[in-house]
């Protein structure tokens, strides 16, 4: 949630001990010998040009409830502190608070818990750049707003159904981390490229002897995940 007045209000107003220090995890699990770093090259350029630069000098979190204006409950409200250093060249120039705040429901998870899963989940970005650019969601191409309104829902619904589709790939024991894998990269796959892969994969339809068969006119890697979801799909009831 955006850092507005009453919640930067509340934050800035909590007592010093209310705060508790956050450590991070570390990016990448090293399952090897760890190797040598290279030399920070780029770091050494920017302090001897002179430009700014932040640094995290820690973190705290707290938490207090939250009620929306015009809501009817309370929430628990997670705000993150971190304490900023601002570099110029190699001189510390100043240290700044900034806050972040995190709305949830849940009650029961500790509260850094809950930051390090909200930074794992955010990917607002990503989704609104596929729903401008994938399935061109946001474009408005009729004159009135409900028009417009019916056309986001529908190709929002498309870029759903790539995600729906996704999840319900099923994985075989056999080759459970390689089906993992597709599952993956289907879900964060662009919709311009599922599209092109998935969607627009050449088939013939052909009736005969009672039945519909078809057949795929060309391969491409993601054949097999997409004949496993027909599978899946023939095998269970959609509600």
């Amino acid at each position: 949630m955006g850092a507005n007045e009453a919640l930067m209000a509340r934050a800035e107003g909590r007592p010093a001990d209310a705060y508790s220090s956050r450590e991070r995890p570390p990016k990448y699990q090293i399952k090897t010998a760890p190797r040598q770093r290279p030399e920070p090259v780029k770091a050494g350029v920017v302090r001897r040009r002179g430009f700014e630069t932040i640094h995290t000098l820690e973190e705290m979190v707290a938490e207090f409830d939250y009620r929306p204006t015009a809501g009817r409950g309370s929430y628990r409200a997670v705000v993150l502190r971190k304490r900023l250093g601002i570099d110029r060249g190699s001189v510390r120039v100043r240290e700044e608070d900034r806050y972040s705040f995190f709305i949830t429901n849940d009650r029961e998870a500790p509260a850094d818990e809950l930051v390090l899963e909200a930074n794992g989940r955010c990917d607002q970005e990503n989704a609104i750049a596929q729903l401008k650019g994938g399935v061109y969601a946001l474009t408005a191409p009729v004159k009135d707003l409900v028009s417009n309104w019916a056309y986001m829902v529908m190709a929002s619904l498309a870029r759903t159904l790539k995600a729906w589709a996704a999840l319900l790939l099923p994985e075989e024991p056999r080759h459970r981390a390689g089906h993992r894998a597709e599952k993956r990269v289907w879900l964060r796959m662009e919709f311009a490229t599922f599209r092109a892969a998935v969607l627009a994969m050449p088939c013939q339809v052909v009736r005969g002897g009672g039945q519909l068969i078809y057949r795929l006119l060309s391969w491409n890697p993601w054949q097999g995940a997409l004949l496993r979801l027909v599978e899946r799909l023939r095998g269970c009831w959609l509600y």
